[in-house]
């Protein structure tokens, strides 16, 4: 059966904006970015990690229709769509201060939890994203 999970998918309403805050503010680095014609291939990865990939994806065809695609875009905007990323991290406080400093915002600070130390953001288009430092 399967072997490993390669990609995930989040919405966004603009890949360059996606770029600037995915590679730009939280580090990731660029995978592939590939106009494949009827939409842009674009993924991002952890710094040297190219096992596990995030697509951003735009809402649109061929996947959906233009009607679709502006419902799905209204609840993207919400933070409804479901999109979610969780990361690990080895220092959860230092990250937040770092990524504050770059002006990322967060909707929870670093809080003492039962599997580590985490902290919760949305990126610019709503998809929650939450950084973990994990017990040792």
């Amino acid at each position: 059966m399967f072997t490993a999970i390669t990609h995930s998918q989040i919405y966004v309403l603009d890949q360059d904006e996606a770029l600037d805050f995915y590679v730009g503010k939280l580090g990731l680095e660029v995978s592939s970015d590939v106009d494949l014609g009827f939409m842009r291939w674009l993924t991002v990865q952890v710094p040297g990690r190219p096992e596990r990939q995030i697509l951003l994806e735009k809402p649109g065809g061929p996947s959906m229709s233009e009607e679709t695609a502006q419902q799905v875009r209204e609840l993207l905007s919400k933070g409804a769509t479901g999109g979610n990323l969780i990361f690990s991290t080895d220092d959860c406080r230092k990250t937040y201060e770092t990524l504050k400093g770059l002006g990322v915002e967060f909707t929870d600070e670093p809080t003492e939890r039962p599997y580590g130390i985490d902290c919760g953001l949305r990126d610019p288009f709503g998809n929650a994203i939450r950084f973990t430092q994990p017990l040792s």
